[in-house]
This record gives C-alpha cells, sequence and structure tokens, in this order.
C-alpha cells in the first residue's frame, strides 16, 4: 500500500507512485452467447423456466472457479483481463495506447444487462471484455482514467461545477 503521506490528496494513487486498482467487473452469463441464448429463451416459457435458470447457474457460478475464473480489471495505468482466483494478469492494454472504447451489444445484452467492451488501439481492436455488466459504466471510467492519468492526453473542455444545466437550445 503506498504511503498516505506521498499522496497529495488521500485516496488518490498517482501512477508514478504505485499502480491503484479504479474498478473491476466479473462478466455476467451474457460472455457465452450461445448459453446465454438458451438461458433466455427457457426463462421466458413457464414450465421450462427451472431449467433455463439452472443453466444459466453453472455459467454464472462457473466464473467464481479456480481454473476459469476471470475478471476485468481497470487500474490507474492500464485495463487488463485477470484469471483465476489470484487474479493473475493476462491480457492487458496500457491506458495510454488506449484510442477509444466500443461498446457492442447483441440480443442478450437487454436481458442481462452486459455487453462487449472492445479497446481500441490503432484503429484496431487489441482487447475484448465479454459480458461486462453496466458496460457503458465501465467505459466512461476507462475513457475518464484514461484523460486523469495519461500525460498530454487531451482533455475535454472545463464545466464549472456551478454552470448552468445545457437545455439543449442556444442562448
Amino acid at each position: 500500500m503506498p504511503d498516505e503521506r506521498l499522496q497529495v490528496i488521500t485516496g488518490v494513487t498517482p501512477p508514478e507512485l504505485a499502480e491503484a486498482r479504479i474498478r473491476e467487473a466479473w462478466p455476467s452469463v451474457a460472455r457465452s452467447p450461445a448459453l446465454a441464448t438458451l438461458g433466455r429463451m427457457l426463462t421466458a416459457t413457464i414450465v421450462l423456466a427451472p431449467l433455463g435458470w439452472l443453466i444459466m447457474a453453472v455459467g454464472y457460478f462457473g466464473k467464481l472457479l479456480p481454473f476459469v475464473a476471470r475478471r476485468y480489471t481497470l487500474t490507474n495505468r492500464r485495463v487488463m483481463i485477470r484469471h483465476g482466483i489470484t487474479g493473475k494478469p493476462g491480457e492487458q492494454v496500457l491506458l495510454g495506447d488506449i484510442d477509444d472504447v466500443r461498446v457492442e451489444t447483441d440480443s442478450n445484452s437487454d436481458f442481462f444487462r452486459a455487453a462487449t467492451l472492445a479497446i481500441i488501439v490503432k484503429g484496431q481492436v487489441a482487447l475484448k471484455f465479454r459480458g461486462v455488466p453496466e458496460a457503458e459504466g465501465f467505459r466512461e471510467a476507462i475513457l475518464n482514467a484514461c484523460s486523469a492519468w495519461v500525460p498530454g492526453r487531451k482533455r475535454g473542455p472545463f464545466i464549472a461545477a456551478n454552470a448552468p444545466a445545457a437545455t439543449g437550445a442556444a442562448k
């Protein structure tokens, strides 16, 4: 843990001092499209709904198995897919390399409230996070982390906290 006396703002760790986790998400059942589609279709029926729940439970609780566990992590230095219960880093992209983050939805996205995040580097998809719950919020967190922690990254216009809300009409 970084020394709090070296931090300008308590709880905010600059990347030069240490790597700090900003956000983490465990994938939903939507990570496996075939399993998610089958489960969604079965739950739409009254008689087969319990079978659908059982099938989806395998995917839901399977993410906690020691050799299959996976989670998506955003830190003040990078985004990565971590594997296993210990969270061993796997595929990763540095924040400075990220050009954009796209949300890719499918037929299961609304039902599971999850989507795939595509991390764009040099115009190509470098990494995909499949079945991310609340994908739009995770996307915004990645883009905000890039703006906050990458030197020289273009930041949006400053909007004062006491500025009037935009009404959509020009004055």
